[in-house]
């Protein structure tokens, strides 16, 4: 795991204690993290920085994650970035819309910081290949 020190990881989320629970669980993982608080900033700093995975929340104000993930996914710069979206629980019908669109995993919040990181390191793994 010592080439994933090197890997990027934008975290998107309105709640900044959200945020900080993210960015704390990522650091035990030795990632390097961006920061947005909208879908708009999560597409502005994918395009300029090419974060090598990005977990974001789906209800946002601005533009939300599952709008995000549409324009990211239909620009050539960051289709291929795994995206990890995270919601509240019962949120069934915007699951199955994301799915459909490519997203790499769902995970509900609240969510486990292990698993998380688990998922994280097995995806950054699995675009490594």
């Amino acid at each position: 795991m010592a080439d994933e020190q090197s890997k990027k990881i934008l975290i998107v989320d309105d709640e900044a204690h959200i945020r900080r629970l993210i960015e704390f669980t990522l650091k035990k993982g030795g990632f390097k993290m961006l920061v947005a608080t909208n879908g708009r900033e999560a597409i502005n700093l994918a395009t300029s920085d090419s974060p090598d995975l990005i977990i974001m929340d789906v209800l946002m104000p601005e533009m939300d994650g599952v709008e995000a993930l549409d324009l990211l996914k239909q620009d050539a710069r960051t289709s291929s970035i795994p995206v990890i979206l995270l919601t509240g629980i019962g949120q069934s019908t915007t699951r199955r819309e994301v799915e459909e669109k490519g997203t790499a995993t769902y995970l509900a919040k609240p969510f486990s910081p292990n698993k998380l990181l688990r998922e994280v390191e097995r995806m950054i793994e699995a675009a490594g290949e």
